[in-house]
């Protein structure tokens, strides 16, 4: 693939592909760029006609993850369709869903320490990711008394730290291999306490 890539004049996206396999492989501490640059089929040196170093190749394989992300979320959110509860649920399946398939985007964004300011693209990307569920906890919560509100800046920040957590405990790997119950149903039981907490739900009767 690296070779066809080269010839064909994408040689950033072979070696963003190649280090990507090495990260789903390896980790993203646990390649070299000269690893990346034999998987996509060329020398070392020209790895740096299109990258600074390996914290610049995975910075780049972040930023398409967070775009790949974003576009997910944004499909399960769906515009708040067929209602904001259903919808912000979606988003969370799609967490789990995008984690499971795209492994090395997933831990090129939280698992190689690369912050999002690295570079502006991947700040933007970041950013844009993280508005998708800001927007929809927005939806949500506009139900809610005003002074009973929290910032949907922080409950989208609780759901993506649930989420997160059920990916790294019970996701990774065979699916529901660690945890007593599926992800999907861990993850969905978890936002609905936490939105009943809320008064976003009816209570328990």
């Amino acid at each position: 693939m690296g070779k066809q890539g080269y010839h064909h004049g994408n040689l950033r996206q072979a070696l963003v592909e190649a280090a990507l396999t090495l990260i789903e492989a390896q980790g993203p501490q646990g390649f070299t760029l000269s690893e990346a640059a034999k998987t996509a089929g060329v020398t070392p040196a020209a790895v740096y006609r299109h990258f600074a170093g390996r914290e610049d190749l995975i910075a780049e394989c972040a930023r398409q993850g967070f775009g790949i992300f974003a576009d997910l979320m944004d499909h399960a959110w769906n515009g708040g369709k067929p209602s904001s509860l259903a919808a912000f649920e979606a988003t969370g399946r799609a967490y789990l869903a995008f984690a499971r398939r795209f492994p090395g985007h997933y831990m090129a964004m939280f698992e190689s320490g690369i912050a999002p300011e690295t570079t502006p693209e991947l700040s933007a990307a970041t950013a844009r990711a993280q508005a998708v569920l800001t927007r929809a906890a927005a939806a949500l919560s506009q139900h809610l008394p005003e002074g009973r509100r929290p910032p949907a800046s922080m409950v989208s920040a609780h759901i993506w730290a649930m989420s997160h957590g059920v990916v790294e405990l019970f996701a990774r790997g065979t699916p529901g291999a660690r945890g007593p119950f599926p992800p999907e149903d861990l993850l969905e039981t978890g936002i609905g306490i936490y939105l009943r907490g809320l008064g976003l739900l009816p209570g328990d009767s």
